[in-house]
């Protein structure tokens, strides 16, 4: 072989030989810690579902309206504005918690990420079905093994089958208690590393989602199984919450929009009539009097879904959102699971005959816990006066109350109302969906250009992608 032969096979061995070393960036980790992950994956999700819940939800769900020409208020909900697409905060959130899940499976050292990933995972699961029905699931968060173009799992499956929400949050439950390391959970933004928490975090979310699924199968053993064991978030300190800054960068996201941009989002006629009609205390906490108002100690709410080419409104006539809102956010929560909204839902399950307990006393714990919540004392007449359960339809009230205290979780309230009918939502009005209320999420444009055959499967199971095709669990 020649010198320049010889020569060349050398450097290009050579070149092979150090080829990873080369073109790997030293800075760059190829595995990213599940305590970073874990911290990451609350975090994001909390901070950018509050913003979507408060700008987006609190409109469907009717808390509060805008006086701009907000094509999403009047339920064209295929133009967002200042939120309205969730859909990639659920799939970025579901894949960065994937690879905790897999990490704690594949690496012993990790095994105490087991419980909290596969909760987590059944919470944002639920979250994102319960929103757009059938959804990818079983096969998303695939990228790195090639799937690239998921199918569209049926909602009762992501529910109901194995790895799904249910299976889950009881295998969630499993591996914390059969833990038996002694390395700590990291990480942990919600409960400190607390495993106890997040067993009791996962049986408020079974009871939440068995009442969800309770139109579709008999759940009243499991549901009185939960309640008679009692281990779920009873009282405030055990919330599933993490609190945000007065300042940035941890402080709700609304404290950072333009001022043009947060004085478009005003009371709602819904709330207003609800808050007035329950002479609510809560409604300075939530809400700032009208800057018109003649005694300076009024509110005042605006019908959703104006056309503002056609309509003219004036600021000053209607109440803006409360100061804990965007000055005073310190006193604000990422809201992921409370005691309020366990006991609304188990007062709802005594109401209906599907526990064996005291619907009134279930009901009094929520409210006073509510109002807790949010910092506002409890009127000593509230509860045998105009806040009394029994105060005209004792469902209706229940239900009404979840929906004041969860205006942080705004696409909560409209959840709940798809599958109560409480509280009693207005037609909007100059609505874009003809007078009707929508019942879905539609799914976004990009998956009908990134996973189109998967994508026209699911858009002609909904009629074309309607956003008035009920969910699985909202089906008669």
């Amino acid at each position: 072989m020649s010198l320049i032969g010889v020569l060349a096979l050398v450097f290009t061995t050579s070149c092979t030989q150090d080829f990873e070393d080369i073109n790997t960036n030293p800075n760059a980790p190829v595995n990213v810690q599940p305590s970073l992950l874990l911290r990451q994956v609350i975090y994001d999700y909390g901070e950018q579902m509050s913003y979507e819940g408060f700008t987006a939800g609190n409109l469907l769900g009717q808390y509060t309206t805008a006086l701009d020409f907000n094509l999403f208020d009047r339920h064209n909900l295929k133009s967002p504005q200042l939120g309205g697409n969730p859909w990639p905060i659920f799939y970025q959130n579901l894949r960065d918690n994937e690879l905790i899940l897999n990490h704690s499976l594949e690496n012993p050292s990790f095994r105490v990420y087991e419980g909290p990933a596969r909760i987590m995972k059944a919470y944002m699961a639920a979250a994102l079905t319960d929103l757009f029905g059938d959804v990818p699931y079983s096969e998303a968060f695939k990228g790195n093994q090639g799937t690239v173009t998921p199918v569209y799992d049926a909602q009762q499956d992501i529910y109901m089958a194995e790895n799904g929400i249910f299976d889950n949050l009881t295998k969630g439950i499993a591996a914390i208690q059969a833990y038996d390391g002694n390395i700590a959970l990291e990480g942990d933004i919600l409960f400190s590393g607390d495993l106890d928490s997040w067993v009791r975090f996962a049986n408020s979310l079974k009871i939440k989602y068995l009442m969800r699924v309770s139109s579709k199968m008999d759940v009243s053993n499991e549901l009185q199984t939960l309640f008679s064991e009692g281990n779920f978030i009873s009282e405030n300190s055990l919330n599933a919450i993490f609190s945000f800054t007065d300042g940035e960068p941890n402080n709700f996201r609304l404290a950072r929009l333009r001022i043009g941009d947060f004085n478009n989002i005003v009371m709602s006629e819904t709330m207003e009539e609800i808050l007035i009609d329950l002479e609510d205390a809560r409604i300075s906490r939530l809400f700032r009097p009208f800057a018109s108002s003649e005694t300076g100690n009024e509110y005042n709410g605006l019908l959703n879904g104006i056309d503002a080419s056609s309509t003219t409104v004036t600021l000053a006539d209607y109440s803006l959102a409360g100061t804990i809102f965007r000055e005073n956010t310190g006193l604000l929560d990422a809201n992921f699971m409370t005691s309020m909204e366990t006991y609304f839902l188990l007062a709802e399950a005594a109401q209906k005959g599907l526990i064996s307990a005291d619907a009134q006393n279930l009901y009094e714990i929520g409210v006073s816990q509510a109002f807790d919540y949010w910092q506002v004392e409890l009127p000593s007449d509230y509860l045998s006066g105009t806040g009394a359960m029994e105060n005209g339809d004792p469902l209706e009230n229940i239900i009404t109350q979840k929906w004041i205290a969860n205006m942080v979780n705004g696409y909560e309230g409209w959840i709940e109302y798809r599958r109560t009918g409480f509280p009693q939502l207005k037609t909007i009005s100059a609505s874009l969906n003809d007078d009707l209320i929508p019942v879905r999420m539609p799914y976004p444009a990009e998956e009908e250009a990134l996973n189109n055959q998967n994508y026209t499967t699911a858009a002609n199971n909904t009629d074309g992608n309607s956003i008035n095709v009920n969910v699985w669990w909202d089906q008669e």
